[in-house]
């Protein structure tokens, strides 16, 4: 079975006492709403609405185009008022759906239905989750239904539900599976019918008592799912990391979860496939964690996928003065942004507001001491993977595994020179990739 821990490791200051015993406040939105047609890991969905049409609630505005893609639903009703790019968390410039909110919300014929997953096929199960929407809601946004439709599902023996939530300053799963967490298991008993040979395992950081609490007693009658209560340490929510610590099986990058027989989903995707499948509800809305010494009133929002983040800064009463830092997602392995003019996707978990870039300071010759090296969870050595990459000798680098590399950000995190090592090795091991996709073409 699983382990009690995995090599490597730190532990950052959490944070998470700003927000953590604050209830969820429910966010409406004020303004248009923009809704990028990449939200997800793969190919863009493809917009099927126009400029002038009104849609619903629920309606589907952007069609998956391709087999690793995501439908993207409206969460308001209203008009489409334009199709252009605009901004997201990547500073990429993506192609937009935006909508004028008439503040309605009138609903497609069906929305919030009920439904007996229990009568309902894998095919019709799969296809609400895919018809919702739903993509990794921890970060990645990889297409849900494809993740529940592996090449042999026979071979699926666990289904692990993540909610470690080992990111400094995020709670927005926390609070999830303190106000909901019916909803989560729902979503995992979904799951679990269709894998006839799985068990389900909930892992929860040690941290996190209450919610240790209340699904061990949500599933103490039932044999097939266990709450597995993992160490608090970071990066402790990495798919590599959970699946060693719950099963004992070991992942690299050529492999998925599904080819070590495990499926691997975040507490926030449950309960959207529990939502899709069983209350024909459609992924509109998110629970996002606004936090960070700069803002005024830290604590977490329901709100509706398409809303801008400026709203959600202004509704936490505001920062106390300008941050010097934004980072959407954790501190750890989120995006640094110069604006918050952008609007909530699938995959955004988080506003945090700094006072000080910590990382902004000047970088000094490397010791030796190799604290890189220790703290790497996949027992890599970062900093000579650096160097490989600093001086482009990318055939030494891929002999060092530089493409296990996770992008945890543990080695730069505890490293006495201040090196840049997590952004050098990832930039290395991009190129790398690209490189090999340009000679496949």
């Amino acid at each position: 079975m699983g382990k009690s821990t995995f090599m490597g490791g730190i532990h950052p200051y959490e944070g998470k006492e700003l927000t953590m015993d604050k209830p969820t406040t429910v966010l409406l939105p004020k303004g248009e709403l923009v809704f990028p047609m990449s939200q997800h890991i793969g190919a863009p969905a493809k917009p099927v609405v126009a400029v002038g049409d009104y849609v619903l609630v629920g309606q589907k505005i952007g069609e998956a185009d391709g087999y690793i893609s995501s439908n993207v639903i409206s969460s308001v009703s209203g008009t489409v008022k334009a199709i252009e790019k605009r901004l997201v968390v990547t500073g990429k410039l993506v192609e937009s759906i935006v909508i004028e909110n008439d503040h309605e919300y009138k609903k497609i014929e069906g929305y919030g239905k009920e439904r007996d997953y229990k009568k309902m096929s894998k095919q019709e199960i799969r296809e609400a989750v895919k018809e919702a929407g739903i993509v990794g809601l921890g970060g990645a946004g990889f297409p849900t239904n494809v993740k529940l439709a592996p090449k042999d599902e026979d071979a699926i023996d666990y289904v692990i539900i993540n909610g470690a939530e080992c990111e400094p300053y995020l709670t927005s799963d926390y609070r999830l599976m303190i106000e909901e967490p019916e909803k989560i298991v729902g979503g995992l008993k979904i799951i679990l019918s269709l894998f006839k040979n799985a068990k389900g395992i909930i892992a929860i950081e040690d941290n996190k008592p209450e919610a240790i609490k209340k699904f061990q007693e949500l599933v103490s009658a039932d044999s097939n799912i266990e709450v597995h209560i993992v160490k608090t340490k970071y990066p402790q929510g990495g798919e590599r990391q959970l699946v060693y610590v719950t099963t004992g099986r070991k992942l690299n990058s050529k492999k998925l979860p599904a080819d070590v027989g495990c499926v691997v989903n975040n507490v926030a995707t449950a309960a959207a496939v529990y939502m899709a499948v069983a209350k024909s509800t459609p992924l509109t809305n998110r629970i996002v964690t606004i936090s960070g010494d700069a803002v005024n009133n830290p604590q977490n929002f329901d709100v509706l996928i398409g809303t801008n983040f400026g709203e959600i800064v202004e509704a936490a009463d505001g920062f106390k003065q300008q941050p010097e830092k934004i980072v959407f997602g954790g501190p750890m392995m989120g995006m640094a942004m110069y604006t918050y003019n952008i609007s909530v996707t699938k995959t955004t978990s988080s506003l945090l507001g700094f006072l000080v870039d910590e990382a902004a300071v000047e970088e000094s010759p490397c010791i030796r001491c190799g604290r890189c090296t220790e703290v790497c969870p996949l027992q890599l050595v970062p900093v000579q993977l650096a160097i490989l990459g600093a001086h482009n000798d990318e055939e030494r680098f891929v002999k060092m595994d530089g493409l296990e590399c996770c992008g945890c950000g543990s080695c730069s995190y505890i490293c006495p020179a201040r090196k840049g090592l997590t952004q050098q090795i990832l930039q290395t091991k991009n190129q790398v990739l690209a490189n090999r996709r340009k000679a496949k073409a």
